[in-house]
């Protein structure tokens, strides 16, 4: 049996993974919480955190699949915790995306109107 550290949507959870007998892996988390995640990244994002992401950056990602109606912020701009960064429409509902820590926007990876899938990189803030 394996252990392993998972970060979802900035949430740490534990799981262990064991080989079954049919050769399935089975994954069960040893904590309270458990949530069934997928991570869609979109093609043209993909390398978006290459050279340019260093430590002290976070990705914030679409925590649904929606389409970006607005966006709050610019590169560049100074944020505090809980300030809007953008909305995402989904299911004909609009979702405030906001700042989990105070940063600075370092990159915006979309524009209104794209289309984007649970897990999708969002933005970069430093």
């Amino acid at each position: 049996m394996m252990k392993y550290n998972v970060i979802i949507n900035g949430k740490k959870f534990e799981v262990e993974v064991e080989k079954s007998d049919e050769g399935n892996d089975q994954a069960k988390s040893t904590g309270k919480k458990v949530m069934e995640a997928s991570v869609n990244v979109a093609e043209k994002y993909r390398d978006a955190c290459s050279s340019e992401a260093t430590g002290t950056e976070e990705t914030i990602a679409a925590p649904m699949p929606g389409t970006i109606v607005t966006l709050k912020v610019n590169e560049g701009q100074t944020v505090k915790k809980g300030e809007v960064l953008l909305i995402l429409e989904a299911m004909k509902m609009e979702n405030e995306i906001m700042a989990p820590r105070d940063a600075v926007v370092s990159k915006l990876l979309v524009a209104s109107g794209t289309s984007v899938k649970t897990g999708d990189m969002l933005l970069l803030l430093k």
